[in-house]
């Protein structure tokens, strides 16, 4: 009797089946009797778990590496073409004025996989290969995006750029990822021979791999192969965060790329046609993403965003107009990144939002399309009401914080913050305050703090008390 009435899910089914039985006991020993009362008993329970697998949605984080505002054609007229970035706007909702969490890489993907800003979680500046220039270590307590969508019964992946740690307890399996196949560590040196400091961190799991290839096409193939695999797995929903390393600096296009920008627009210097040519070879991985999508039956149901981690690089021809400066500044060239979420049948085609947001928006975000429950404690503002017409309003302050080495910076950190119209900003420890009023000067020409002392002295006030608030968090790792 109790082998056969543990074919039942325990709890209430389970009870209700021995209720039933309670009187016939000899019902448990005849297969054809316990069959017919367990499909009258479990065929709405079952029903009512499809339904709920399949009212999740998918989630695709793609997430690109110093991508400026202005090398994504459809934010304007460029010299770039990334039509199926641009799809992802088209089919769903463009964002205009969204912003990294950092001018730099480590600091918006920590803030981006915990929902909080990147000092309270450890890295308030870049996490590098060598301890004496490394300003970050990622707090191992802190549960990451991975992992409270795991918690909701989600599959989690990695493919592409990690830069949060080369090291346990800090590499992407340890950190709620089911799976991890790119890069552990900052910036590759080459694209096609993947190392750093002459070190190979291309990782499949905690195993060292070294293949062939250009990195933004191996991504692309890695990301592609998980589709695939999912898709035969219906019953799990899954989180791929696909975050490439393109375009970040080298410039390193495949040089078919190149020679295709250049018979197009000769007149361009080598440099900026280099640059569009990495963009656009970026664009045509993501591209096939899309397609693989399409082709395995996953698009409708799955969340496609794109991003990046900052604006792009000026001293390497990339293009963040129409704003001021470029990566590693506090001008809104080194913060403004494109921003957009496609969800097909949920959200409007087509749709626009000028919310002025943070990329780790995206953690309450996913959460809440998933039916989960955020962590508390967050930074972080779902952006979900909006994404299904309801109007959002920005109310609170946006902070950003870098620390770095080096004789300009000193191991010191500088900040920024914006409230409501108002923008207080250093670009480097050592210099003087700087304030801007984005709505009549959003290209931050004209410096209005020592017209307008009483509004530098609010936003330093409220300065301090994040950095009192950042000063919690270690971001060193502890002494061995």
């Amino acid at each position: 009797m109790a082998q056969n009435l543990a074919r039942f899910p325990a709890g209430s089914t389970r009870r209700l089946v021995l209720k039933l039985t309670l009187r016939r006991p000899w019902v448990l020993n005849h297969s054809f009797l316990l069959s017919v009362i367990g499909l009258w008993i479990s065929a709405p329970w079952e029903a009512a778990r499809a339904e709920e697998r399949a009212s999740r949605p998918n989630f695709v984080l793609i997430l690109a590496d110093d991508h400026g505002y202005g090398d994504v054609s459809t934010y304007g007229a460029s010299d770039v073409r990334t039509p199926h970035i641009d799809q992802i706007a088209a089919e769903g909702m463009l964002f205009t004025s969204m912003r990294a969490n950092c001018t730099v890489c480590s600091p918006s993907r920590a803030a981006l996989l915990t929902g909080r800003y990147p000092d309270r979680v450890g890295v308030p500046g870049v996490i590098r290969t060598h301890a004496e220039n490394s300003w970050g270590y990622f707090d191992p307590s802190v549960p990451t995006l991975a992992d409270a969508l795991k918690t909701a019964g989600y599959h989690a992946a990695l493919v592409g750029k990690w830069h949060l740690g080369l090291e346990s307890p800090n590499t992407p399996n340890e950190r709620g990822f089911d799976w991890f196949h790119g890069f552990l560590g900052d910036m590759m040196d080459s694209y096609t021979d993947h190392r750093r400091h002459g070190r190979n961190y291309m990782r499949r799991n905690e195993a060292t791999i070294d293949p062939p290839g250009h990195a933004t096409d191996l991504f692309t193939s890695w990301a592609v192969d998980y589709l695939r695999e999912r898709a035969g797995e219906p019953d799990q929903p899954f989180f791929l965060y696909l975050a490439y390393n393109a375009p970040h600096f080298p410039i390193e296009p495949p040089d078919e790329w190149f020679a295709k920008v250049q018979q197009r627009s000769p007149e361009l210097d080598v440099p900026r046609a280099k640059n569009i040519a990495l963009v656009e070879h970026l664009d045509n991985g993501v591209g096939q993403v899309l397609t693989a999508l399409q082709q395995l039956g996953l698009a409708n149901n799955t969340v496609v965003i794109y991003t990046a981690d900052n604006g792009g690089s000026l001293p390497h021809a990339q293009n963040n107009d129409p704003w001021r400066d470029g990566k590693q500044s506090h001008y809104d060239g080194g913060l403004r990144v494109p921003f957009m979420i496609r969800w097909p049948e949920h959200i409007k085609a087509a749709s626009r939002s000028t919310y002025s947001g943070l990329t780790f928006d995206l953690f309450p975000t996913l959460l809440e399309l998933a039916g989960a429950t955020s962590p508390p404690d967050l930074d972080a503002v779902s952006l979900a009401p909006m994404l299904q017409g309801v109007e959002m309003t920005a109310a609170r302050d946006l902070y950003f914080v870098r620390r770095e080495g080096g004789a300009s910076y000193g191991g010191k950190s500088y900040e920024a913050l914006i409230r409501g119209d108002w923008k207080l900003l250093q670009n480097d420890p050592y210099r003087p305050l700087e304030l801007y009023n984005l709505k009549d000067d959003p290209q931050e020409r004209v410096n209005l703090a020592a017209r307008n002392r009483q509004v530098v002295n609010e936003l330093s006030a409220a300065l301090r008390l994040h950095i009192q608030r950042g000063g919690a968090t270690p971001w060193q790792p502890p002494r061995r």
